[in-house]
């Protein structure tokens, strides 16, 4: 599913946003928890057990709002194998209910490495004379910081899969411009990344003019962002740092083009864990959840009209 199956998402909800799925068991409403741990005792399977049904209730609740969800997966690996089942879980789920799933795995390696990376989350596996889906997301986030090479093996998957990528551009931690920042020649670093993002998706372009390599450009720093957006305009742009990093409505505007296409906004926290403000001890998550995407939406709605 390219950038035109996510753009055609983003249309049909008029939503460009995307909810992260990042759940640590003390984020899980305590009735779930405890349902959890009387079946599986507190045990890493039972807190994946937990993270699998909060989950769930999650993708349920949001499935007719957001137009995709986005699992980061050092989630699920700090709960090991059962970790990563889950997340494997999830994602079918999440295709199941016709959400567009970017696997937020920030890989970057170089060879057969890189392939089977690649492999394992975009294409599939050999085995014998067969060959298996995996993880089989829709799209992925990289960190191409060592070079084109480690990105060529996703190309090639996302070229024979109809899928897509973003690598991290500008991110949006404090720290980014330490190295992000520095010259390089004639350009800043993040620009040097953002035109071998350019090249690497050249003469792919979809029905909507975007390539199959996407960016990751930060909320929290909206000139650049305003700047990446005139420089990179077959770029289609993931957007973190909205909300609980401090990003606004305001600041995300200047990822869009002037058809409000070509971004997705992301919040994690603010959905996932909007439970929490309503004194009512987790049982309302999915109408918590449901409620703060709804307002994310309104928001940004406020400075972006998509047509």
């Amino acid at each position: 599913m390219s950038f035109d199956a996510l753009q055609e998402k983003i249309r049909a909800k008029k939503n460009p946003t995307v909810a992260g799925l990042d759940p640590k068991p003390e984020q899980i409403p305590p009735h779930i928890l405890k349902a959890s741990y009387e079946t599986y005792g507190e045990t890493l399977q039972g807190a994946a057990e937990a993270v699998w049904t909060f989950n769930q209730g999650l993708i349920d609740a949001l499935c007719d709002v957001v137009p995709a969800v986005k699992p980061q997966a050092a989630y699920y690996e700090r709960l090991g194998w059962r970790g990563l089942e889950v997340m494997e879980r999830t994602i079918a789920y999440a295709r199941e209910k016709d959400l567009f799933v970017i696997a937020d795995i920030k890989r970057g390696d170089i060879g057969s490495t890189a392939q089977a990376y690649a492999d394992a989350w975009l294409g599939e596996t050999r085995v014998g004379e067969a060959s298996h889906p995996v993880f089989n997301a829709d799209c992925v986030t990289l960190n191409g910081y060592m070079g084109s090479d480690t990105i060529e093996p996703f190309v090639e998957a996302c070229k024979a899969g109809d899928k897509c990528l973003f690598l991290l551009v500008k991110t949006s931690n404090p720290g980014s411009g330490e190295l992000q920042n520095m010259v390089a020649g004639d350009r800043l670093v993040y620009k040097v990344m953002g035109d071998m993002t350019a090249k690497l998706g050249k003469g792919t372009e979809g029905r909507y003019g975007f390539h199959l390599a996407g960016a990751v450009v930060g909320a929290t720093y909206p000139s650049d962002m305003r700047e990446l957006r005139r420089r990179l305009e077959h770029t289609f742009f993931l957007v973190p740092g909205y909300g609980a990093q401090g990003g606004t409505a305001e600041d995300v505007q200047y990822a869009f083009n002037k058809y409000g296409h070509g971004a997705i906004v992301n919040a994690s926290r603010s959905i996932m864990c909007a439970w929490q403000k309503t004194g009512r001890d987790g049982t309302d998550y999915q109408e918590a959840a449901r409620a703060a995407a709804v307002a994310m939406r309104d928001d940004i709605r406020k400075y972006v009209t998509i047509v």
